[in-house]
């Protein structure tokens, strides 16, 4: 008998079978995909730094202590100021240094050996300027002593790259390694450091781009058929004079006080004619439209809103009777931000090691830039003062002509490296004046093919200039930071000042960028400083480019260190800086026609003494200051908006807004987010909306532009057949309409839901790979956006750009507020964090109460630090 076997078993059908392969796919993309991540956190997070327990560092001569709050802002105390720029250095290094390599191959001129061939053009132009080669003339000449502070900077820096390579130094080095895979970094240097206050400079560097546009304003405006005359006129009305009559100076009496003791002369006493060379700021991946756009990119700065705030109050105004400091330098919004909050303590203070200091520094420079020593706090804002100057050359080869002879330039032939790429030859040609910068840009490679010396026809010369000589046109560029200085000094002079004689010194020897600088002590006084390198002008005043083959236009020397504005102790009580007029025309020194118009400064008077009216100031009255949003330009336009008719329900709801607005652009306000979309349509209509557009790049101008146009509805500017608009209030009308329609397509059609905030947010993008144009990277290292209030031209100045978007582009970098009477008491907060590393604890954990306007205590005495200790590390000398 045969047996036959069965099964009681079906055969799986088909789908069953789909399904099983289907779960296995998944179960190994979940493997995959956990692996990935655990890849993911490993890379991450093997570059956070070691914040506790003990390292030993070969080069450490004794222990150091690295003392971390909650915030991971480092205290160190060392026993010498070697070892104590040396900690600084890695500490720096831990938490920065991806920052810290791409801001020197920026201002070296060599971004290209990092992101390769689309930096070709921004290299050209930052090379051409010659940042690294400056800084390294000032390493040169500085003192033993200060020499002695950046080699042991530097040292701590190399400890920290001894041990560490590629993504153990951050997670930027892991994502650059795939698309440069042979990059690694080269050790740091002196000159690393002193270059990065050349990039802070050009930053800070004030009216070039005004010159710019009024040369370019002019050229067009007479090409298009306007007069000269007519032409000058217009350009005057839309670039008018400071408003002396309304807004306030820095220094309305200048006073009597004893020259400060000098134990060298500072660069701002002499009167050399130095070499020129610039540089610029910030990176993109992919190319610029322009390399002054690039430029700008790499260290988010110039632009819009890029200034500063600073005050200081008398103990006689304040409820503890000692002064109150405060200070919001206004920069580009950067992830992580420019500052790092650290404080560097001598375990003994003594004439050897003498440091007392906390405050805000910049990663890659030694010492303290803004805070307070145990003596006396120190504010920055930016002095507004013009140094920079384009000259129109006529050039014949490699000569150019001066004062009626052909004399040769100064050629210099430089090779820029390419990651992945071959290398790119660059010439540069250098006058009297300085680099010839046309040719490496459009702007100014437009001023000289369009070459206007007044706002008159294309003809160079001003008024009794020589006949214009033979050849092509180029242009040059003089400014102050090319030539070597003192600044690299100053930081430590400041930091150790003991009183307003010492203050005084260190000023004198910060030269560039030229700073408007705000003093307070613990014996009750306060005061300011005008210092920098400011020039003396021949024939002209920079207004617009000058001819470069005249000398009578060079400039002759600078202005004497003694001669610049001086305030100690002023019988008002305080002192308030904010990019305004820093004297009146009565100055015996030409300085600027393009200040800042002053409505933050007299914003901020204002407040001060209405506040000093009701009760004596306090801290937190000074911190409420900060964030006060009131926009000046709001009331006159809502004032104006109550004559206006509109159609339809949704405009007339609109304006409506208007009517009980108290003039503050808050975060949640409806009326805010109407006024300044009606704002920038009424601009729009106004200034560019034109057959020759003119400039709206800054808002404080456009403010008393405006505001004088308000006064007469007739003025010419109001009608305009483009748009067929006559009069201000058919210009007004329009405006309000279109404001309506663009917030009810961005917000709704509910006009009490509108929140200036969101139109107005801030999204932090990482300086270099946060552009990069590839999505899952910026992912990585891009942060928000953050709903935030305020305004252009306000004092809490979160800049945006007129005609581009509401986005904030820039911002009190920083805030911080000095109680000179308790040092602990004071508070400080910054953008960002203190970490450079994208998913630590500490890469965006200031950002929030940044936004709302929150400083956290400033722990600054022994006990108080303690106390405040989250983390400590001690470093230990070894191998």
């Amino acid at each position: 008998m045969t047996i036959e076997a069965t099964s009681d078993v079906p055969p799986r059908s088909l789908g069953v079978r789909i399904g099983r392969i289907a779960f296995i796919v998944v179960a190994a993309l979940i493997v995959v995909a956990v692996a990935a991540a655990f890849f993911l956190t490993w890379t991450i997070q093997r570059s956070f730094p070691q914040t506790s327990g003990e390292l030993q560092l070969k080069g450490l001569e004794q222990p150091v202590v690295v003392q971390r709050d909650d915030r991971s802002i480092p205290t160190i105390t060392a026993e010498s100021t070697h070892d104590l720029f040396f900690a600084q250095g890695f500490t720096h290094a831990q938490d920065r240094f991806f920052e810290m390599d791409f801001r020197r191959h920026v201002t070296s001129g060599r971004v290209a050996e990092m992101f390769g061939e689309s930096q070709v053009a921004t290299d050209k132009f930052l090379r051409t300027l010659g940042w690294r080669a400056v800084a390294e003339q000032e390493v040169d000449a500085l003192d033993d002593t200060t020499r002695g502070y950046y080699d042991a900077y530097a040292d701590g820096v190399n400890a920290y790259l001894s041990s560490h390579s590629g993504a153990e130094m951050s997670l930027e080095y892991a994502v650059l390694g795939v698309q440069n895979p042979d990059y690694s970094p080269e050790p740091w240097e002196p000159a690393d450091s002193v270059a990065w206050l050349k990039a802070m400079a050009w930053d800070l560097r004030t009216n070039i781009e005004d010159e710019t546009d009024r040369a370019l304003l002019a050229a067009q405006l007479t090409e298009s058929g306007e007069t000269a005359e007519s032409a000058q006129a217009l350009i005057e009305k839309v670039y008018p004079g400071y408003p002396f009559d309304r807004n306030p100076v820095i220094v309305p009496k200048i006073s009597t006080v004893e020259p400060p003791p000098t134990t060298a002369a500072p660069a701002s006493f002499t009167g050399v004619q130095p070499e020129v060379t610039d540089a610029l700021t910030t990176i993109e991946w992919t190319e610029a439209a322009s390399v002054i756009e690039a430029a700008g990119m790499l260290l988010d700065s110039a632009g819009e809103g890029i200034g500063s705030n600073s005050w200081v109050v008398s103990g006689d105004l304040t409820e503890s009777g000692m002064p109150l400091l405060s200070n919001d330098p206004h920069l580009g919004a950067a992830l992580p931000s420019v500052w790092y909050q650290v404080q560097l303590k001598c375990k003994k203070v003594t004439e050897a090691c003498p440091f007392d200091v906390g405050g805000f520094s910049f990663s890659g420079l030694p010492g303290i830039v803004i805070g307070h020593n145990d003596k006396i706090a120190w504010g920055f804002t930016n002095l507004t003062t013009d140094v920079t100057d384009l000259y129109i050359e006529k050039v014949e080869g490699d000569e150019y002509w001066r004062d009626g002879a052909l004399v040769p330039m100064e050629v210099e032939h430089d090779t820029i490296k390419v990651a992945g790429g071959k290398d790119v030859p660059l010439t540069i040609r250098r006058t009297v004046h300085g680099p010839i910068v046309s040719g490496l840009t459009d702007d100014f490679t437009a001023v000289g093919e369009h070459p206007v010396t007044s706002a008159g026809d294309t003809l160079l010369p001003l008024d009794g200039a020589p006949e214009i000589p033979a050849g092509d046109t180029a242009v040059s560029i003089r400014w102050t930071a090319l030539d070597a200085g003192t600044t690299a000094t100053a930081i430590f002079a400041l930091s150790t000042a003991q009183n307003f004689d010492d203050f005084r010194y260190a000023a004198s020897l910060f030269d560039v960028p030229a700073q408007n600088l705000i003093y307070a002590d613990i014996e009750g006084n306060i005061g300011y400083q005008a210092p920098g390198r400011l020039p003396i002008r021949g024939a002209g005043d920079g207004w617009v480019p000058q001819p470069g083959w005249d000398s009578t236009y060079d400039w002759n020397g600078f202005i004497p260190f003694e001669d610049l504005p001086v305030s100690y102790n002023p019988s008002e009580g305080y002192i308030v800086t904010a990019n305004n007029a820093i004297v009146d025309d009565s100055y015996d020194y030409f300085l600027s026609r393009d200040w800042d118009y002053g409505y933050r400064a007299a914003r901020i008077t204002h407040l001060i003494e209405r506040k000093v009216a009701a009760a004596p100031l306090t801290a937190a009255d000074m911190r409420a200051i900060q964030m006060d949003n009131e926009m000046w330009i709001g009331k006159q336009l809502a004032a104006a908006m109550d004559k206006v008719a509109v159609k339809g329900e949704g405009p007339k709801a609109a304006v409506e807004l208007l009517r009980t607005w108290d003039a503050q652009n808050g975060a949640d306000s409806a009326a805010a987010a109407y006024a300044n979309v009606l704002w920038s349509k009424l601009v729009h209509n106004v200034f560019v909306e034109r057959d020759v557009p003119l400039p709206i790049g800054d808002q404080g101008r456009l403010f008393s532009v405006v505001g004088a146009m308000f006064e007469d509805p007739s003025d010419p500017l109001w009608s305009n057949e483009k748009i067929d608009t006559a009069g201000m209030y058919a210009t007004l009308a329009l405006s309000a309409t279109q404001a309506y329609d663009e917030l009810a397509e961005l917000q709704g059609t509910d006009v009490r839901q509108w929140n200036w905030g969101s139109l107005h947010a801030l999204s932090l993008v990482s300086s270099t790979l946060g552009s990069s144009g590839i999505a899952p990277v910026e992912m990585l290292f891009n942060r928000g956006p953050y709903r935030v209030g305020g305004g252009s031209s306000v004092v809490n100045a979160t800049g945006w750009r007129m005609g581009e978007s509401y986005e904030t582009t820039t911002v009190p970098s920083m805030r911080m507020v000095v109680d000179l009477a308790d040092f602990d008491a004071s508070t400080w907060n910054h953008l960002t964090g203190t970490s450079g590393h994208a998913f630590n604890a500490h890469y965006t954990d200031q950002t929030d109460d940044w936004s709302h306007g929150v400083q956290k205590p400033w722990a600054f005495t022994k006990k108080a630090v303690a106390e405040a200790t989250v983390d400590t590390l001690v470093l230990k000398p070894g191998d």
